[in-house]
């Protein structure tokens, strides 16, 4: 059941990315393209993570009962890979993308999703980008087992990512047409101009940068990077949860059929369960 539920969902990530490239938007059309939106590259985050989730339960399929080595050791590495995926971005970014858009969204829609977007990305579309992500993490953080990098690993790759996409979003080495030249010793090098892309576009890539200062964009920035870390966190804490409790839960069945089994060797299954069920009842568990 899981694996297929991994297929629908990764088919419904293809359907959302190809209807959304199919979009025919100004923004999409300027310096960045749909890379300057952290909507679009979790979408991309989501589907490659779910692609490989659904190629671990392919190989998983091929290896089993094969005795090759070789194989599993592969096969082990992708498992790997899955999981430090769903922990360092799939998770972190997936909810930081649901939460902080539908908060906006709640305080002012015009600050991060203007009512003219209604005219080119219809609402299911609108949800299948800042909702069901949500939904389809859980959903797999619930089915499946994860194995948690190191904190400080993961704290650290989270942060370059959150970094990387800051950087991006506000920084970028453009080319002017004319280099400038100024002589150093008896050498010339050239004059990169660095720019903002908002220089570039002519245009923040969220509305409500341009509503704040360069100060409160600072505060801002560094305040989506922890927000960042602590839901990598949360995650961690989230699957240690999950999976504890399952293992405590089933060791207590066992060890509740166990006792049953020696208490009442004689009694058939229905009576042992009454009988234990009153058990629970009595002993407030």
């Amino acid at each position: 059941m899981t694996k297929v539920l991994r297929v629908a969902i990764l088919l419904s990530y293809c359907s959302i990315l190809c209807n959304y490239k199919a979009i025919e938007m100004p923004s999409h059309q300027t310096y960045g393209g749909s890379w300057k939106f952290l909507t679009f590259i979790d979408l991309v985050i989501q589907a490659v993570f779910f692609g490989i989730c659904v190629l671990t339960d392919l190989s998983s399929l091929l290896t089993r009962g094969s005795g090759n080595q070789e194989q599993e050791r592969q096969l082990k590495k992708l498992i790997s890979l899955r999981d430090w995926m769903l922990a360092v971005l799939a998770f972190p970014v997936g909810v930081f993308v649901v939460s902080v858009f539908w908060t906006i969204y709640a305080c002012d829609r015009e600050m991060i999703y203007p009512k003219l977007l209604d005219n080119f990305i219809p609402g299911w579309l609108n949800h299948g980008m800042h909702t069901t992500v949500l939904p389809f993490i859980l959903i797999e953080m619930r089915t499946s087992h994860h194995q948690y990098p190191s904190r400080s690993s993961g704290l650290t790759a989270i942060c370059t990512f959150s970094v990387g996409y800051i950087l991006w979003l506000n920084v970028g080495v453009h080319q002017p047409q004319e280099i400038s030249m100024w002589s150093i010793g008896h050498s010339e090098v050239p004059r990169v101009r660095v720019c903002w892309v908002h220089h570039v576009t002519g245009m923040w890539v969220y509305p409500f940068l341009e509503h704040i200062g360069p100060g409160a964009r600072i505060i801002f920035f560094g305040s989506t990077t922890i927000l960042m870390n602590f839901l990598y966190l949360l995650g961690e804490v989230l699957n240690n949860y999950i999976w504890d409790t399952q293992r405590i839960s089933e060791e207590s069945h066992h060890h509740i059929i166990s006792t049953s089994e020696c208490l009442w060797p004689n009694d058939s299954p229905v009576t042992v369960l009454f009988k234990v069920r009153r058990w629970q009842r009595g002993t407030g568990l």
